[in-house]
C-alpha cells in the first residue's frame, strides 16, 4: 500500500483549514454589523447580546466538546462539530432579529467550540512533544488566516448577494471540507494505513505510556491537579484579549475612524496577519529552544513571557491611537504577542496530562476562557460610550495577570501522573 510522507502535517494541515473556515463563519456577523443593524434596526447592545449568547454556547460546548472528542476520537468529533456550526451559521440569514440571531449564534457556538480541544488532542496523537508547539502555532494561524481572510471575502459577498445569502455560502463552505478530512484521517498514526513506518517511530518516541493507551480520567480528576488551574486560570485572563478584537475590531473601526463596510474589508484583516506570524513564530522559537538543550519547562515560560511583553505596551499605546493605521499597526502587534503566548498556554494540556486527559482539560480550559470573554463583552458597550481608552485598558490588565497564573498554579512543567493521585 502507498504510504505518504510526512502524514502528520496533511492533518494538522487539515484541522487549519477547518480553522479558517471557523474564524470566517464567527466573524460575518460583526463585519456586517454596520449595515444589518441599520436593515433591522438594532443597536450596540442588542450585538452585545447576541455575541454574548454565542460565548455562553461556547463556554458550555468547550467542556463538552472536549469529553466527547475524548470519546468517539478526533476524526469523527470534527465532523459532528463542523456540521452543526456550518449549519447553524447558514442559517444566520434567516434571522429577523435579535432573538433569532441569538438563537443562531448560540447554536454556532455550540459547534465552533469543539475545534479547540479536538485540535489539542490531535496535536497530541500526532506530534512528538517538541512539535507539539509549532503544530499548535500552525493550527492558531488558521484562526489569524481566518482573521485575514474575512474582512475582504465577507464585503466582497455582502456587495455581490447581500448578507443573508452570503451567510449560506459560507456553511456551504464548512460541509465541502469533511470530505478530505475524512479521507485522509482514516484512524491514528499506530494503525493509519498511510503513514510511513519512519514517521511512526518518530511521532510515538516521545509520547508516554499513557499517551497510547486508552484512559479516561474523571474532570474531577484533573481539575484536582495544581497544574490545571495554570491553564484554566490563565485562558480565563489572557483569551478575552483576542475576542475584544474578534467581536468589536470591525465595529471599533466604524465607531472611531468612520469605517464603513468596504473600508472594514480593505483594511479589518491587516492586524491578524500579525497574528499568524505570532502563531507560527511561537510554536517555532519554542521548538529551537528546546532542540538547543532547553526544557520544556523553560521554553513554554519564556515564550509565555514574551508574548505577555508584546501585549501589554501595544495595548496601552493602540489607547491614545490617532490615525487608523497606528491603530492597526499596533494592533498587530498585540495579537503577534497574544498568539506568541497563548499558542504555547494551549499546549499545555499535552505538557501536563497524556492520553484522554488531554482533550478533557483543553475543553475544560476554553470554557474558562469563554467565561472571561462572557464578563468582557458584557462590559464593552459601557466602557465604550464616550471613548475606547477604557476597552484597551482592560486588555492591559488581563495580560499580567494571565501571565502570572501560569506561573502561580503551573509549578513545573512537566507530566503528571494521575495513576499515583487516584
Amino acid at each position: 500500500m502507498k504510504k505518504i510522507k510526512g502524514l502528520r502535517w496533511w492533518i494538522i494541515s487539515l484541522v487549519a483549514f477547518a480553522t479558517v473556515i471557523n474564524y470566517i463563519d464567527r466573524s460575518a456577523l460583526a463585519i456586517m454589523w454596520p449595515d444589518i443593524s441599520k436593515d433591522l434596526g438594532m443597536t450596540k447592545e442588542e450585538y452585545s447580546t447576541i455575541a454574548i449568547m454565542f460565548t455562553i454556547a461556547y463556554a458550555i460546548s468547550q467542556t463538552v466538546s472536549g469529553k466527547v472528542y475524548d470519546w468517539i476520537g478526533t476524526r469523527m468529533g470534527f465532523v459532528i462539530s463542523i456540521v452543526v456550526w456550518s449549519f447553524s451559521a447558514a442559517m444566520h440569514g434567516l434571522a429577523r432579529g435579535v432573538v433569532s440571531f441569538s438563537i443562531f449564534r448560540f447554536l454556532l457556538g455550540i459547534g465552533e467550540a469543539g475545534n479547540w480541544p479536538g485540535a489539542t488532542k490531535s496535536n497530541a496523537e500526532w506530534f512528538p512533544a517538541r512539535e507539539r508547539a509549532l503544530a499548535q502555532g500552525i493550527f492558531n494561524s488558521g484562526a489569524s488566516v481566518g482573521s485575514i481572510i474575512s474582512p475582504p471575502l465577507i464585503a466582497f459577498l455582502y456587495l455581490w448577494i447581500g448578507w443573508r445569502v452570503t451567510f449560506l455560502m459560507l456553511g456551504i463552505l464548512g460541509i465541502l471540507w469533511i470530505v478530505p478530512w475524512l479521507i485522509i484521517n482514516r484512524s491514528l498514526p499506530r494503525n493509519h494505513p498511510w503513514i510511513t513506518e519512519e514517521e511512526k517511530a518518530h511521532i510515538v518516541s516521545e509520547q508516554t505510556e499513557e499517551e497510547r493507551e486508552e484512559d479516561a480520567p474523571s474532570w474531577f480528576q484533573i481539575v484536582k491537579q495544581k497544574q490545571s488551574w495554570s491553564v484554566l486560570v490563565s485562558r480565563l485572563f489572557l483569551d478575552p484579549i483576542w475576542w475584544l478584537f474578534v467581536f468589536w475590531l470591525p465595529i471599533y473601526l466604524a465607531d472611531k475612524f468612520g469605517f464603513d463596510i468596504k473600508q472594514i474589508g480593505l483594511f479589518a484583516w491587516m492586524p491578524y496577519v500579525g497574528a499568524a506570524s505570532g502563531a507560527i513564530f511561537g510554536g517555532w522559537i519554542v521548538g529551537r529552544w528546546i532542540n538547543s538543550g532547553w526544557s520544556v519547562n523553560k521554553a513554554r515560560k519564556s515564550s509565555i513571557i514574551l508574548g505577555g511583553a508584546i501585549m501589554l505596551p501595544s495595548l496601552l499605546l493602540t489607547s491614545v491611537a490617532s490615525t487608523p493605521l497606528i491603530a492597526i499597526i499596533l494592533i498587530a502587534f498585540i495579537l503577534f504577542g497574544f498568539q506568541v503566548s497563548i499558542g504555547n498556554i494551549q499546549t499545555l494540556p499535552s505538557d501536563f496530562f497524556s492520553g484522554k486527559s488531554v482533550g478533557s482539560l483543553a475543553g475544560l480550559g476554553g470554557t474558562t476562557a469563554a467565561i472571561g470573554v462572557i464578563i468582557t463583552t458584557y462590559l464593552v458597550p459601557a466602557l465604550t460610550v464616550s471613548s475606547y481608552v477604557p476597552f484597551f485598558m482592560l486588555g492591559a490588565v488581563l495580560v499580567p495577570l494571565g501571565v502570572a497564573s501560569v506561573f502561580i498554579f503551573g509549578g513545573e512543567i512537566k507530566k503528571v501522573d494521575l495513576k499515583k493521585e487516584k
